[in-house]
C-alpha cells in the first residue's frame, strides 16, 4: 500500500483517480480548494483537506510516496481574459508545490497536463514530438508546468509523468461532470435534451470533415483514470515521460450530438452558427507512447458508452 496526495481531488477527472486510487488499496489525501470541485465527489476513504495547491507544504511529509496533481485553472476562455489567474494558480502554485514536494522528500509526481499544449496541430494524429504552441494561456501555462517538471527532473531527480489529455467524457459510477460555467460538448448537448437550453449551436458546418463538423477525440474518465496508476508505476528517477491519452481516433460534433439522441431517446433541437476563432478541424492523439511506455489502452472506446455514463450521472445527479 502507497500514500498519494491528489490536488484537485474534488474535481470531475481527480475524483476518479482518487477512486481508482483508493480500489487498487492506496491510501489517498485530497487537496482541494473547491473553487470548482465539490465536497460530495471526494471518495469515502480518503483523507480531505481544504486547500489551495500552494498549502501543499503543510500536508506532504515522508510518509507520503507521490503526488498526482489534478488542480488547475482549466477555463480556456477565461484564461485569456484573467490570464494573471492562470499564471498565479497554475504556474506559481506548482512551483510552490513542487518545492514542497522536494521539501518532504516526495520524489514521484503525475501532472495533468493537455492537448492545449499543442494549439494548432501541424499533422493528425498529434504526437508527442508535434510542436508546441498554445493559442491560448491556459495551454502557455500547462506547457509552462510541463517545462518546470523536467528541470526539476533533471536538477533534482524527480520521477515525473505528464498526461496530456484530449477530451475526457463519461463517468464513473457516483462521479461525473459538472463545470459551472459548463463548457463542454456532451454535457451541454444534455442541456439541451433535458430543456435546459434551447438549443445546441454547432460552432461550423464547413470544415474539410466528411460532415463539415469539428472532430474531437474522445476519451472515457475511467480510461484516464487508469492511466494515472500505470504513470505511478512507470515513473522513473529524473525523467519526465510526457504521453498523450486519447483514444487515437475522432467523433464529429454531428456524431456526439446523435449519440446523444441514441442514448437519451431525445431529440436535440440544434443551430447552426459560424465558426468559433481558432477552432481546429480535427484534433486526435496519437497515444502510441501511452500504450508502449504505460501499457496503457483505452478499454472504454465506444462513444455511446462514453456517452450513456455520462447520461446516467446527470440523471442521477442533476444540477
Amino acid at each position: 500500500m502507497s500514500r498519494y496526495l491528489v490536488t484537485g481531488g474534488a474535481g470531475y477527472v481527480g475524483s476518479v483517480v482518487a477512486a481508482h486510487l483508493l480500489e487498487a488499496g492506496h491510501r489517498v489525501t485530497v487537496l482541494d480548494d473547491l473553487s470548482t470541485g465539490f465536497r460530495e465527489g471526494v471518495p469515502a476513504g480518503a483523507e480531505f483537506v481544504q486547500g489551495r495547491i500552494q498549502d501543499a507544504g503543510t500536508v506532504l511529509d515522508a510518509s507520503f510516496d507521490g503526488v498526482l496533481h489534478l488542480a488547475a485553472s482549466s477555463q480556456v476562455g477565461e484564461s485569456v481574459v484573467d490570464p494573471e489567474k492562470y499564471w498565479r494558480n497554475n504556474v506559481a502554485g506548482s512551483l510552490e508545490l513542487i518545492s514542497a514536494m522536494r521539501a518532504a522528500g516526495v520524489r514521484k509526481l503525475v501532472f495533468s497536463s493537455t492537448a492545449a499544449t499543442y494549439g494548432e496541430p501541424e499533422s493528425v494524429p498529434i504526437a508527442e514530438t508535434a510542436r508546441t504552441a498554445p493559442t491560448n494561456t491556459y495551454g502557455a501555462t500547462k506547457l509552462a508546468v510541463d517545462h518546470l517538471i523536467t528541470s526539476e527532473a533533471v536538477a533534482h531527480g524527480l520521477a515525473a509523468v505528464s498526461l496530456r489529455y484530449f477530451n475526457v467524457a463519461g463517468a464513473y459510477g457516483a462521479y461525473g461532470e459538472r463545470h459551472d460555467p459548463e463548457s463542454h460538448l456532451i454535457p451541454l448537448v444534455f442541456q439541451a435534451a433535458l430543456g435546459q437550453r434551447e438549443h445546441i449551436a454547432v460552432y461550423g458546418d464547413d470544415y474539410p470533415t466528411p460532415d463539415g463538423t469539428c472532430i474531437r477525440d474522445y476519451i472515457h474518465v475511467a480510461d484516464l483514470a487508469e492511466a494515472h496508476l500505470l504513470a505511478l508505476d512507470a515513473a522513473a528517477p529524473g525523467e519526465h515521460l510526457i504521453c498523450n491519452l486519447g483514444n487515437g481516433s475522432g467523433f464529429s460534433v454531428r456524431e456526439v450530438i446523435e449519440s446523444v439522441r441514441r442514448v437519451t431517446g431525445r431529440e436535440i433541437p440544434v443551430r447552426t452558427v459560424g465558426r468559433r476563432a481558432g477552432d481546429p478541424a480535427v484534433l486526435v492523439a496519437s497515444a502510441e507512447r501511452a500504450h508502449q511506455a504505460l501499457g496503457w489502452t483505452p478499454r472504454r472506446p465506444n462513444l455511446d458508452d462514453i456517452v450513456a455514463d455520462a447520461w446516467k450521472f446527470t440523471l442521477e445527479h442533476p444540477a
